[in-house]
């Protein structure tokens, strides 16, 4: 009867294919869908305190990690192009574009980028980061809330989150006087990522 040895570089392959790797797994990798239009900026101003003006930025782009093992490690960057604002009125998105609001002109982009974070509760978060605007960053947290994740119709991967924040305008350089009802707009980021 014959033995057949492996040997040491055979022993040591043959583990490795057999065994699943423990904590060796790279955090997840997304670009986030604004191609095919799964994710939205949008945000909304109280106009003179007896309604909401709604609106959105339609050209942006970004991406994110995610770890399931390591949440913690998770972060997301975000650039906005600020003249593509959109409220539904052609005569105030030209106003909101030029020096008294976001002045595109001087400042094409704004742009997010995470610092922290932090997993509160059943598909809760906060995200902390920080916020450039009109050419001044700020710190600003966000809410989180994760939606979803699984495979996509096409042979992909996709996971999903949406976010709210809140600030005052005139901490990015907009003092323009809307009433005091009207000195702080809510964000909301939907982001639909593809895995790569």
């Amino acid at each position: 009867m014959k033995i057949k040895t492996l040997g040491l570089t055979g022993l040591t392959l043959a583990l490795a294919i057999a065994l699943p790797s423990v904590g060796n797994a790279a955090p997840e990798r997304y670009v986030i869908d604004t191609e095919g239009a799964h994710a939205f900026i949008q945000f909304r101003v109280k106009h003179l305190g007896y309604s909401w003006l709604y609106g959105r930025f339609n050209n942006f782009e970004g991406h994110f990690t995610y770890d399931p093992d390591d949440t913690k490690s998770s972060n997301v960057e975000l650039t906005i192009q600020t003249a593509s604002i959109d409220s539904n009125h052609a005569e105030r998105d030209k106003h909101l574009r030029d020096d008294e609001f976001l002045d595109v002109s001087k400042y094409p982009t704004a742009s997010f980028k995470s610092t922290s974070y932090r997993e509160t509760g059943l598909n809760k978060a906060v995200l902390e980061g920080e916020l450039t605007l009109k050419g001044i960053t700020k710190p600003v947290t966000i809410k989180v809330e994760k939606i979803g994740s699984g495979p996509d119709p096409w042979g992909g991967y996709r996971r999903g989150f949406q976010g709210s924040t809140e600030f005052a305008l005139k901490d990015f350089g907009i003092d323009y006087d809307l009433g005091p009802a009207s000195r702080k707009v809510e964000m909301i980021l939907t982001v639909e990522g593809i895995r790569q």
